[in-house]
């Protein structure tokens, strides 16, 4: 029988299917263990190649602790709320609920035919009313809860509700609001309900408020820091503004140390713990006062400096500063709103890169220094961030590098004040070795008595204080999107009120377009019927808003992060219609033994999880404060893109006119950067090429009637070619290119001498945006599921990137085909399994092979593994060995890694029951232990045979034995020897 893979692999997934062979149970005698992958979104073109590699990791690493004897939960489901299916929606007007369920039918298809260990019955998908019905109520209890810092975990609302009935607020302690204004009891309880509930905001860990957002017009919604690439929306590649919007905000700033403090405890990988470190930024320092001359105002700043403070000889704020508008003088007015509609096209994350321009605006405005009481001039600049500290900073040019450029750049004063140091190249910012100097009561101070001091005379001024501040903002939870979880929220007067849970949950209702509405609201202002009826407790028709019991629902969506902020906790009970899960499964499954995701999620997800996770710990929901153990971040497999590139010429010095496309072929583009050559040396048909562009330019002759046709060397342009449009020889098929981008269909390609036309080629990541993916199904019909899972692991370390060429597939499949051969016999293909017990050497082998391969498995090292696996085969192959008590076990530790061929062999071994109940192999150290050495015997240093003698002999018995061996007295012939030297268990060397 031959080895049918595409057979064996079908049939094995149906069994693992209709048996539920891979189904966890809540509650078991066996010890937990809980295998989590970062779960997909379900993209319109399904996985490519580079998507399993941490799915197989997991999988190999849950059916082995299933061989171990655990009870293992290794759920999936659908991250399946988004934007490209709302973006889609748009281009097509299909509903984003019938492409994501198709593009999820087509994910299940791809994962099981890899032959994950998924435990099916327990899929989530985030777009489910059944699924998000808890992430709303979530959303409920954050609404209905605020941040404790006295006892330093956040408790219901009620019970501050209870502290200003009788002591007003001048004793909380909270994480709340800067503008937060001191009440009494008896004042407390005559304000009406609206101030109360607008009070109450200030508190509550999810609330309402003018943020600064980043605003992506083209995609008519909120973006979030981590979904803008170089100041473009990540999807799409569009302009991305600063605006203000009235938005919901979580108060995750308010764990800010716990979440510093947690990382202690978890094993997750140090770069991504030391990128949540650097995201929350904790830095100790003061906060300072700086009244505003003429104005009935104050800059409040946080420095990590104080001591410095006699330096500054300016103000920064950041120009969305509420003080701006304010304090602006008339004669700066133009100046000012220029430079902040300007400063609006740029993200948050390019302003903090872009350290080499240098941009800024005076207000006109000065404010009085705290000690000195010298008119400081008051600036904007775009190197300051409103969502960083207090959006202000005391600029001192002579410690702080940026400030020093800018005091450069508009000529403002940088008065020194560290002994010793000059300052005229660059600021110094040494602050160990630093003496301060012209600073009145601090002259002579180093750094640490100097921050101290400062601190202790901005205290007594009353104009400042010690303090500990984070980078950490409040993370803006509000999307102008339709495909998303809608708020539970509805408005009395303006003021938010939360549908009862058990009115949950609240369904996306129908629209028929899916952009904003034109008045500028976000797309569920389209719906007509999205109000909601508090008598009937229902939703109903926006006509009936007038009515005295319907009011308007939240228009706004959550964000991607709601929905799998907690779907690792809802795997553990994913049918539970009455409590987001029993406190018998959370108890029982506690928390994600292993989790297996990419490191690009390490400020986004992970953190927004590990906050999530906390707030439920405080509510007594879940009993860990931190959701997964361990976190590894598999490296990416890499594709190799291929370019074609474009000559860009200019028609009559205009290089804004569309240009008729020519491209050529990779060797020439390449002289012609290298050499500084023009295409036209280089060609000799280059006036054939010159009068088909001219005649495509007709209409672009300019006053005098002339065509211009001028380019550069350097004029070439690299753009993405399909790999498959592109053979092994780096050839691209120009018919099948110009099919593919019909923009191109009239292009010219300039050829070869043989009339080929080449591609660059780069190592770029996989990814469906460069046109570089393998698609699993091509590889599994050809080389099958096993064959791809263990290619996958053995392209190297599992946490590396690795580079991806599918002929080196045929390696692993040409394992899986010797090992079936070692099930079988060589003349008829029949099953052959003997009985018979194994050699000593077969043993050897087994045992050797168990040793390293848990080893691996536990080091997550499946690489080795993959390696160890074609050696044991080998080497079994040579002993001839077919053996049950060899083979049985074998197909056991291959199991993890290639299931289907391994369950079949399992099966034809005789066993009724799936291969992943078997118990993993014991290791026996006693096969390794070596009885006997094979001793190289030398004469005069040169060796001449070898013989087989016990390790357990004596260095007078190991001589004996070599003397009276035939080949000793062949070379001797008659001869004493001078001297035998021996060293048991290594050499005998025999001197003549």
């Amino acid at each position: 029988m031959q080895y049918n893979f595409n057979e064996i692999e079908a049939k094995w997934q149906k069994y693992w299917a209709e048996n539920q062979t891979f189904k966890a149970e809540n509650n078991s005698d066996k010890e937990k263990f809980y295998v989590l992958d970062m779960f997909p979104y379900p993209s319109g073109a399904g996985l490519h190649v580079g998507h399993p590699l941490g799915y197989i990791a997991s999988d190999i690493y849950a059916r082995y602790k299933r061989h171990k004897g655990f009870n293992v939960l290794h759920p999936q489901g659908y991250d399946s709320f988004g934007l490209p299916a709302e973006q889609y929606a748009i281009q097509t007007g299909q509903h984003p609920a019938v492409t994501t369920a198709s593009n999820i039918k087509t994910y299940r298809r791809q994962l099981d035919q890899l032959g994950f260990s998924f435990d099916w019955s327990r899929e989530v998908r985030t777009s489910s009313p059944e699924y998000y019905k808890w992430t709303q109520w979530i959303f409920i209890q954050i609404f209905n809860s605020w941040y404790n810092k006295d006892v330093d975990k956040a408790e219901d609302i009620a019970s501050l509700i209870s502290i200003f009935n009788t002591d007003g607020n001048t004793t909380v302690n909270a994480v709340c609001d800067d503008t937060i204004e001191a009440f009494s009891a008896d004042q407390w309880k005559a304000f009406s309900a609206v101030k109360k509930q607008e009070i109450l905001l200030q508190y509550r860990l999810t609330y309402l408020a003018d943020t600064e957002v980043n605003w992506c017009p083209a995609l008519g919604t909120v973006l979030a820091n981590d979904e803008i690439v170089n100041g473009v929306s990540e999807r799409g590649g569009h302009p991305v503004i600063r605006k203000k919007m009235t938005q919901w905000s979580m108060r995750i700033s308010a764990y800010a140390q716990r979440l510093l403090d947690g990382l202690a405890k978890i094993d997750w990988p140090q770069p991504l713990k030391d990128s949540q470190t650097n995201w929350i930024g904790r830095s100790e320092g003061a906060s300072a006062v700086f009244k505003v001359n003429g104005h009935d105002a104050v800059v409040d700043v946080f420095t990590t400096r104080p001591d410095t403070i006699f330096g500054v000889s300016f103000m920064t704020l950041a120009p969305e500063h509420e003080l701006v508008s304010k304090i602006t003088t008339a004669e700066q007015k133009e100046a000012v709103e220029n430079y902040i509609q300007a400063t609006a096209k740029r993200s948050e994350r390019d302003r903090m890169a872009d350290v080499k321009t240098i941009t800024g605006a005076f207000t006109g405005a000065y404010a009085e220094h705290p000690f000195t009481k010298e008119p400081v001039p008051i600036w904007i600049g775009d190197y300051v961030l409103a969502g960083y500290g207090t959006g202000a900073v005391m600029s001192v040019p002579c410690g702080d590098q940026r400030d020093y450029d800018f005091a450069k750049h508009f000529n403002i004063p940088i008065p020194n004040i560290f002994e010793g140091i000059d300052i005229s190249e660059e600021a110094y910012a040494d602050k160990d070795k630093t003496v301060i100097a012209n600073s009145d009561f601090l002259n002579g101070l180093p750094y640490k008595k100097a921050v101290k001091r400062a601190i202790f005379e901005l205290e007594k001024l009353g104009q400042g204080e010690g303090k500990i501040n984070y980078r950490l903002r409040d993370a803006v939870f509000s999307r102008q999107r339709y495909w998303g979880e809608p708020f539970p929220v509805y408005y009395i007067d303006g003021m938010p009120q939360m549908i009862e849970a058990e009115h949950l949950p609240i369904k996306l209702p129908e629209v028929e377009k899916y952009l904003p509405t034109e008045t500028g609201e976000p797309p569920l202002g389209n719906a007509e019927v999205w109000a909601w009826d508090i008598l009937t407790n229902k939703v109903v028709h926006n006509s009936e808003i007038n009515n005295s019991t319907v009011f308007p629902l939240e228009l706004n969506t959550m964000p991607g992060w709601a929905g799998s902020s907690q779907y690792f906790n809802r795997y553990m009970d994913p049918e539970n219609s009455e409590e987001i899960f029993s406190q018998k499964a959370i108890n029982y499954w506690q928390d994600v033994d292993l989790y297996i995701g990419g490191s690009e999620h390490a400020t986004g997800h992970l953190l927004y999880s590990r906050f999530w996770q906390k707030f439920m710990f405080d509510k007594g929901l879940v009993p860990k404060d931190e959701f997964a153990k361990k976190l590894i971040n598999q490296g990416m497999i890499t594709g190799t893109s291929a370019f074609v590139c474009r000559w860009d010429y200019v028609v009559n010095g205009d290089a804004e006119i569309l240009r008729f496309p020519v491209f050529v072929s990779s060797n020439l583009a390449q002289r012609m950067e290298k050499e500084s050559l023009f295409l036209e040396d280089l060609i000799k048909n280059y006036d054939v090429i010159r009068a088909r562009i001219m005649d495509k330019h007709e209409g672009n002759r300019d006053e005098k009637g002339i065509i211009k046709i001028t380019d550069s060397p350097k004029s070439i342009t690299k753009i993405h070619s399909d790999v498959s449009l592109v053979n092994s020889s780096d050839e691209l098929d120009i018919e099948g290119f110009k099919k593919w981008r019909s923009e191109y269909a009239d292009a010219i390609f300039i050829t070869e001498d043989d009339r080929t036309f080449k591609v660059s080629r780069e190592v770029e990541k996989m990814s469906k945006s460069k046109y570089n993916v393998v698609n699993p199904d091509a590889i599994c019909e050809e080389y099958g599921a096993d064959s791809l899972r263990l290619y996958e692991m053995f392209l190297g370390p599992l946490e590396q990137s690795k580079p991806w060429n599918t002929a080196g597939i045929t390696g692993t499949h040409s394992f899986l085909k010797k090992l079936w051969r070692q099930f079988h016999t060589a003349e008829n293909a029949s099953f052959m399994v003997s009985e018979e017990e194994p050699s000593k050497e077969s043993w050897k082998t087994l045992h050797k092979t168990i040793k390293k391969v848990e080893e691996d498995i536990e080091n997550f090292s499946f690489n080795t593994s993959v390696s160890t696996f074609m050696i044991c085969v080998n080497e079994l192959s040579a002993q001839k060995c077919v053996s049950r008590q060899i083979l049985e076990p074998l197909a056991i530790l291959v199991s993890p890694y290639a299931p289907h061929i391994a369950e079949e062999l399992w099966h034809k071994l005789g066993h009724t029951e799936s291969i992943a109940t078997a118990p993993f192999p014991k290791f026996e150290g006693k096969y390794l232990v070596e009885s006997s050495k094979e001793y190289p015997i030398s004469f005069n240093g040169k060796m001449k045979f070898t013989m087989e003698l016990s390790l357990e002999l004596s260095k007078d018995e190991i001589e004996a034995a070599v003397m009276a061996n035939e080949k000793t007295q062949q070379q001797l012939q008659g001869r004493e020897p001078k001297k035998v030297i021996v060293v048991p268990g290594k050499i005998v060397n025999i001197v003549g």
